[in-house]
């Protein structure tokens, strides 16, 4: 009697270690996807939010700059131009020293009971001191227009 060697089948590799990999890599692919989708959504929602406030304050600021008062004092709130007259405003405004430059340097807006208010950073250079100061602009939206109230 002769032994004959059984035929075992070849052995099939295992391949669930690179099935792990490449779902993993798709999902870590997905994710990053996702995540600048929402990422540049969010930016785009918040620059929408406070881009309009920033226009309005730097408006605000070249009218006064320019020495267009009268411009500038539309630009103001219905509170604020209760309180005082174009012509108070413009002598306030003359008496002051002039603006060489300025820089925005930070706008926040606020929502509080659907009342939206923002508040915008004014890094501002003197005309003739060259003195660097900083100043807060207070803005509030009326008749969907932002204007300043301070």
């Amino acid at each position: 009697m002769t032994y004959e060697p059984i035929m075992v089948p070849d052995r099939r590799p295992n391949r669930t270690v690179r099935t792990v990999l490449i779902v993993l890599g798709a999902l870590l692919a997905l994710c990053c996807v996702v995540g600048t989708c929402v990422g540049l959504w969010f930016y785009r929602s918040l620059k929408d939010s406070v881009e309009p406030a920033r226009a309005a304050t730097t408006a605000f600021v070249d009218d006064v700059q320019a020495g267009n008062y009268p411009g500038a004092y539309g630009r103001l709130c219905e509170r604020v131009r209760d309180g005082m007259t174009q012509e108070e405003f413009a002598r306030v405004q003359a008496a002051q020293l002039k603006i060489s430059s300025y820089e925005i340097t930070n706008v926040n807006v606020n929502n509080f009971n659907g009342r939206l208010t923002a508040t915008a950073t004014v890094v501002v250079v003197q005309e003739a001191t060259g003195a660097r100061a900083s100043q807060a602009v207070a803005l509030v939206k009326e008749d969907d227009e932002w204007r300043v109230c301070q």
